[in-house]
């Protein structure tokens, strides 16, 4: 079941808006959603809500041997969930064009970028690693899943923590939450996605677009980038082509949003902490 397209008043009147240099929801161009962070009880679970869209993280972990010809680096696999719960578009057993490209996206800026310290894993080198998996769930579908799907995974590995293990000779104990505390893992830097739509042949530019505005969009851009300012990734899947100085402007814009949402990450974890 396809989503309803937009009447054509409503497109009218969201192109007519951002002519006028407005957007129907009273934002600037270049302004995300309210962005809220909320965590579970347990280490690795956390809630995203990028203004209406909602995604849930989950981090879990297991031993397993490693690759024979990597055989000191441990595991990182993202497993993307988009069900009908998130909208009447999705369907359970079957994966849509949108659900490849966010789960891809995902992969590229964390795995790629080398965000994880995957060597870092090793237990025992081509005996024992430990797999991390980040389970995303997709709870309410209003716009923009690639930047919020990112928050949350980067924001779940960040939050957090393995069981400690105690390797004597070729005996390895991991011990319970009880016995130790808990270790977090090594992360290197923090990619976050900022996601772009054009409209009017690329004149006009937005950060962070609504449901409704990538339905009349007429192309989108992601860029992946770090609080150091490095090019984690790039996508641009289609839709309307592009200058150079275009891309130019949308990595300089995304690098503030990137350090602003960093920074209210690293609060938000640092405020979970304290409660704990």
């Amino acid at each position: 079941m396809r989503d309803a397209d937009p009447s054509t008043n409503e497109r009218e009147f969201l192109l007519a808006a951002l002519k006028d240099g407005a957007r129907i929801d009273g934002r600037k161009f270049y302004d995300f959603r309210t962005l809220r962070l909320t965590f579970g009880a347990e280490y690795g679970a956390v809630e995203v809500q990028l203004g209406n869209t909602r995604v849930l993280a989950k981090v879990s972990c297991e031993v397993i041997r490693p690759y024979t010809d990597k055989p000191t680096e441990g595991f990182l696999m993202f497993n993307t969930e988009l069900s009908p719960m998130a909208s009447a578009a999705f369907e359970v057993g079957r994966q849509t064009d949108e659900e490849v490209l966010v789960s891809r996206l995902i992969e590229k800026a964390m795995r790629r970028s080398r965000a994880l310290d995957t060597e870092g894993l090793c237990i025992v080198a081509g005996e024992k690693v430990w797999s991390i998996r980040v389970d995303i769930h997709f709870l309410d579908h209003d716009g923009n899943l690639v930047d919020a799907a990112c928050i949350a995974a980067i924001t779940a590995l960040l939050h957090f923590r393995r069981p400690d293990v105690t390797v004597v000779g070729e005996d390895v104990t991991i011990h319970t939450l009880e016995q130790r505390n808990p270790v977090p893992l090594s992360i290197h830097h923090i990619p976050i996605c900022t996601t772009f739509a054009f409209f009017n042949n690329g004149e006009r530019m937005i950060v962070d677009p609504s449901f409704l505005e990538e339905q009349v969009k007429e192309g989108d851009m992601t860029v992946t980038l770090n609080v150091h300012k490095e090019v984690c990734a790039l996508s641009k899947a289609g839709g309307i082509p592009m200058e150079i100085d275009q891309i130019l402007q949308c990595t300089k814009i995304a690098v503030v949003k990137v350090a602003e949402i960093t920074a209210q990450i690293q609060a938000a974890l640092e405020a979970d902490a304290k409660k704990r």
